[in-house]
């Protein structure tokens, strides 16, 4: 979550290393969802909610794909905060149940996904 950041400030950053951090961290949720879905039960409610955000996600592709002839990768706080979450979530299943801790780590996705697609079709320096 923190290598873009170092990169910025070490003036390392390259246009292969952004599309290579998006790519990692597509293959993390994925890995994640493939590992951890068969061993968890989820309501309905939090399977529909993780289909919407992911929908809103596809969405956002489409259209930066549409407005930009490219694949358009936003990092924003938002995001960087939602992988945070989905990284500590799995950590604190003992604890506290699922439906509980769903509710802040949809909240903040959900957010973060619309408030991409609203930089992806608002700020002409997205790339």
């Amino acid at each position: 979550m923190i290598d873009g950041t170092i990169a910025r400030k070490m003036n390392t950053v390259t246009e292969f290393g952004a599309r290579f951090d998006t790519a990692a961290d597509f293959v993390f949720v994925v890995v994640c969802l493939i590992k951890l879905l068969p061993v968890i039960s989820m309501p309905l409610w939090l399977c529909v909610w993780i289909v919407m955000i992911a929908l809103i996600k596809i969405i956002n592709i489409i259209s930066g794909y549409i407005a930009q002839r490219k694949l358009v990768a936003v990092h924003s706080v938002m995001n960087k905060v939602t992988g945070l979450l989905l990284f500590i979530l799995p950590l604190t299943f003992p604890i506290v149940p699922l439906e509980y801790l769903a509710i802040p780590v949809c909240a903040v996705a959900t957010f973060a996904a619309v408030q991409e697609g609203h930089y992806i079709r608002t700020d002409p320096d997205i790339k």
